[in-house]
């Protein structure tokens, strides 16, 4: 008996600690799950750096390269040799600054994960600043060009502002490789944020296209109205049946804003754009409270296009329960969700009354509806009296 307590003491596994290259890979693997999240990270990085003009490139679904340029502020070239590391940001300064956070950004792990599982660097240039300077990043830290040299920022030719070049994604991951093995699908889903956040950001003017082509799949003019947004990216038919909305509940201290479709619109899905304090983001009890607002005026199997922009005090939202910050918590849910779904409501009941529905213009000499349906019914009943004479 002993013999076999020592046997089955010998098989318990003992704790280790992880490699820092094991940790940082797996914590990447959550703030990065495809290309459009890096993506997603990398245009709030250039909408907080205050810019006007965004343009992304792709190949191979953002998997073989993924490109930034922005017009923002830039980064000091000081500053480049901790930018790519682990909680490094410009965004806050401690703890309690995350009730009053203002920007995208504030953990610092977006680009320090994309350094972990691809190849990253940085074309940066301030206003102030005689030329640009490029570094390049691998699992945080600055390393050599490829084609040789010291590990430290390289002048070059640019202007103001930033491009964040991400290549070869989840080369060293390759479960997570074969796991995205649709390029096509994963461009989709690039130009599908571009498209929300040109929406949402209609003063900045963005392109999105595939690396080689000549023509861009998304471009918007920045003129700084969401709908000439909407019209770019989902065509002037959908923009054309869209109600504008707009409310404020003083009680719950919640503005909310956006474009609503009308019953004369009906989709097979549903396309929901939610913006919470200006993040893109889901919301389950939002989703379900939209389609039930839309349940008594479309058909079975219809769904509607909503974007919505909600504003709360910042205070009053927790930004910081999501690694990719796509899922937002908030003060007074339901009674937010309520108030979300009646001004739904409200505006659909006022746009009930100016439904559409088309007529024709009947030419001379032809017969009306109601005189066709009148001789159907006298042939139907010309031919039962000749049946029951004949019987």
């Amino acid at each position: 008996i002993p013999s076999k307590m020592a046997d089955a003491c010998l098989d318990v596994p003992t704790i280790k600690k992880l490699d820092q290259a094991t940790v940082n890979r797996i914590a990447a693997g959550e703030v990065i799950h495809r290309p459009a999240n890096a993506l997603k990270e990398l245009l709030e990085n250039s909408i907080d750096a205050g810019s006007t003009q965004i343009s992304v490139l792709a190949k191979d679904g953002g998997l073989k390269l993924l490109q930034v340029t922005d017009d923002g502020h830039g980064i000091r070239k000081d500053d480049l040799a901790i930018a790519v590391e682990r909680f490094t940001t410009s965004k806050l300064q401690n703890y309690e600054d995350l009730s009053s956070i203002q920007t995208f950004g504030f953990r610092g792990e977006a680009l320090a994960s994309m350094s972990h599982v691809a190849h990253l660097s940085l074309t940066t240039m301030v206003a102030d600043s005689p030329c640009a300077y490029r570094a390049h990043y691998s699992d945080s830290i600055m390393v050599p060009p490829p084609d040789g040299g010291p590990a430290e920022p390289r002048p070059c030719a640019g202007v103001k502002g930033t491009i964040v070049t991400i290549e070869d994604m989840f080369y060293n991951v390759p479960s997570r490789r074969k796991a995205l093995k649709n390029p096509s699908e994963e461009y989709h889903k690039i130009v599908e944020v571009v498209g929300r956040y040109s929406i949402r950001y209609p003063h900045i003017a963005f392109t999105c296209k595939r690396a080689g082509e000549n023509s861009a799949d998304v471009r918007t003019p920045g003129t700084g109205v969401s709908l000439d947004g909407i019209r770019c990216i989902h065509g002037p038919a959908v923009a054309k049946e869209l109600l504008e909305l707009k409310a404020r509940n003083e009680d719950l201290n919640v503005s909310v804003e956006g474009h609503i479709s009308n019953a004369n619109y009906s989709s097979k899905r549903l396309t929901l754009i939610l913006f919470i304090n200006g993040r893109l983001v889901e919301c389950g009890p939002i989703r379900k409270a939209v389609e039930q607002a839309y349940a008594s005026c479309l058909p079975k199997g219809s769904h509607p296009f909503v974007y919505l922009s909600l504003t709360f005090p910042p205070q009053n939202l927790d930004v910081n329960v999501h690694p990719t910050k796509q899922e937002v918590r908030f003060l007074d849910e339901e009674q937010v969700v309520d108030f979300i779904q009646a001004e739904i409501d409200r505006h659909l009941v006022d746009a009930n009354g100016s439904r559409v529905f088309y007529t024709q213009t009947l030419l001379p000499g032809t017969a009306s509806l109601d005189d066709a349906k009148n001789k159907d019914a006298e042939e139907e009943e010309a031919m039962a009296a000749a049946a029951a004479a004949a019987a």
